[in-house]
């Protein structure tokens, strides 16, 4: 006989009822999150007309209500996301985070006129698809007991090294490449925002447990672990927050978000390896799994990457004057006019006008 809840239910109900609930939070997680991208791109499109464009390094959309809407939606969706893995495994919530994908996606379809083509649907599948498997194949994780303990894995040779390659990563990333090329290509601001985002996520672990032993009775507030992964978290998120308000501002919505998805899954999938030793004693078919995973996420990044459209122009450039660029020549009689801008460059447009053209 199954043992008894304390509400008179069976363990198994129990469980399906966790599981159940974890399952609806999740699915309304990936709802908010993936309508939090189109908000704020409307928002940050209406702040960029009235001002300077995050791209170009302004902040008006502070100001912007609407952006605002977008990032409370998203916080409504990371807070139920998290609740959602209090009450189901990582293996069911993890795998519904693709759903955001889908969601910004058919969105920004029909309000943004950000059309998505055949083959770019088919590499959200292939990021959906790779991402699962990953998650689906990736070792049980071993949860701290204490943000002392968790102290104590982060400060380990190997995770202190993977730190020090991210913030060297972020460094040449926004000083280097940022200024030069982050305009044109996409992967410059979502490579920030998904190396520091692995680091944001061990920091939130540690909180997370910090705050749940805190309930439980064993407050962890004395602890300056607590305060130091806090700052962290917070640096963190705000670096994340800038430099996707300007990938979402330069770059196809329905680009952005699946491949910020999948870098971030990888890189964090990575750090949490590296961190909590996950990989170790894990069978081979469990490991060629998640290759065969990462290589299906990777090969829909190139697809996306590959398929995107061009973004339009300012409306500064749509609008040029066309004087410096005409040169006109009008024949009458043997006899010929040229006129044209001193002082603007050689013409490449030529119009010729000859008098039996209107008889």
């Amino acid at each position: 006989m199954a043992p008894s809840s304390p509400n008179g239910g069976s363990a198994g109900q129990v469980l399906y009822s966790d599981n159940l609930k974890g399952f609806l939070l999740a699915v309304l997680s990936s709802a908010f999150i993936g309508a939090s991208f189109i908000i704020k791109k409307k928002g940050l499109k209406r702040a960029g007309a009235a001002g300077v464009r995050a791209s170009g390094g302004g902040y008006g959309y502070l100001l912007q209500p609407l952006w605002w809407v977008g990032m409370v939606t998203m916080i409504v969706g990371e807070i139920a996301n998290f609740v959602a893995y209090i009450f189901a495994p990582a293996v069911l919530v993890t795998p519904l985070g693709a759903l955001s994908i889908i969601v910004s996606a058919v969105l920004a379809h029909f309000i943004l006129n950000e059309k998505l083509q055949r083959m770019g649907i088919l590499g959200c599948v292939l990021c959906i698809v790779g991402s699962t498997i990953i998650v689906l194949h990736a070792p049980e994780e071993k949860s701290p007991s204490s943000v002392e303990e968790i102290w104590t894995l982060a400060t380990q040779p190997a995770f202190l090294l993977y730190t020090a390659s991210a913030i060297a990563v972020v460094l040449v990333l926004t000083l280097h490449c940022a200024p030069r090329y982050g305009q044109t290509n996409i992967m410059i601001y979502l490579g920030i925002c998904s190396v520091i985002g692995s680091l944001t996520v061990m920091s939130i672990k540690a909180i997370g447990i910090a705050i749940k032993l805190t309930l439980e009775g064993y407050s962890q507030v004395a602890y300056f672990q607590t305060w130091v992964f806090a700052m962290i978290a917070i640096t963190c998120i705000l670096t994340q927050l800038n430099y996707l308000n300007m990938a979402l501002d330069t770059f196809n919505t329905a680009i952005v978000s699946p491949i910020y998805y999948a870098m971030f899954t990888v890189l964090t999938i990575l750090a949490s390896a590296i961190m909590f030793k996950d990989w170790s004693g894990q069978s081979a078919g469990s490991i060629a799994s998640e290759l065969c995973g990462l290589i299906t996420v990777l090969s829909g990044t190139t697809v996306l990457h590959s398929t995107r459209e061009p973004d339009s122009l300012p409306n500064a450039e749509l609008y040029l004057p066309l004087s410096p660029k005409i040169s006109w020549h009008i024949q009458s009689s043997g006899d010929l006019w040229k006129h044209k801008d001193e002082n603007g460059p050689p013409p490449d447009i030529f119009t010729v006008i000859r008098p039996d053209y209107f008889s």
